[in-house]
């Protein structure tokens, strides 16, 4: 089902399906290749009804990824460049509001575009030596892949205010107190850990999962009561899912639910 991609690698463990960022001599940057190749492996883990977890990881040790290729950016016009942030956006968006769980394993460098990939995706596990930011402004543009919106969003206004204006990078240390980050391990352990968190998350109810990464997203973006009247329709829907009767089940029966994403 996955094609041999010249910028991926994938690994399907089980129900987890690995992505890895495979241009380490690069940094793991984002080419137009690596976009649309990334856009395809979502594509197809969407339909993948095996997939219960996906994690994107970078190879290599340096970079998760260093940002987009900077040779493609320097030779873009205006209108080349409201192309390709569509290109980012529309990634981003599938990312997102992919029906399973998203982890973004940072090992190493996450700047510019590879920040926000990771901020696109539901979990952020960093390694001791991660640096994240954005320093689009020091080469005199802006985030076009959804960190002005995003990062507010995550950290609040001031906070992101700081980090795009200035264009500092940020350590795995002040990530993790800012909340970017749901967690930090030694380098070592970090493919460790996340396998572990992304297991969690696979044993569990997949479309349950799903439906409360979309109320999520979209009910925190309007007012609330639009947001409650969405909760209200997916509480409805779960109840059609065979997980469903097998959690509330086996929750009577005094055992653990065996769900089957269904």
């Amino acid at each position: 089902m996955y094609t041999e991609y010249e910028t991926l690698r994938i690994e399907k463990e089980n129900r987890i399906l690995w992505i890895y960022l495979n241009r380490p001599e690069k940094l793991n940057v984002l080419n137009m290749e690596m976009l649309n190749e990334l856009m395809d492996a979502m594509d197809k883990a969407e339909k993948d009804k095996e997939v219960r977890c996906v994690v994107l990881i970078g190879e290599g040790e340096r970079a998760f990824c260093a940002g987009a290729d900077l040779k493609m950016l320097s030779e873009l016009d205006p209108q080349g460049a409201l192309k390709l942030s569509e290109i980012g956006h529309r990634l981003m968006k599938k990312i997102e509001s992919l029906r399973v769980p998203v982890i973004a394993a940072i090992n190493g460098y996450a700047l510019g575009g590879g920040f926000e990939l990771a901020l696109a995706c539901d979990f952020r596990v960093a390694s001791e030596n991660a640096q994240m930011g954005s320093p689009e402004v020091n080469l005199g543009i802006i985030p076009g892949w959804g960190a002005t919106q995003r990062l507010a969003r995550m950290i609040g206004l001031s906070r992101a205010m700081e980090i795009l204006v200035l264009g500092e990078r940020i350590p795995a240390s002040k990530a993790l107190e800012m909340g970017l980050v749901h967690k930090v391990v030694s380098p070592d352990k970090l493919k460790e850990e996340v396998k572990s968190f992304a297991e969690r998350i696979s044993e569990g109810p997949t479309i349950a999962q799903g439906l409360i990464k979309r109320v999520l997203n979209i009910g925190t973006q309007v007012p609330i009561d639009i947001g409650l009247e969405l909760e209200k329709h997916a509480f409805s829907v779960v109840f059609s899912t065979e997980d469903a009767k097998e959690g509330l089940k086996a929750f009577l029966s005094k055992r653990k639910p065996e769900f089957k994403g269904r």
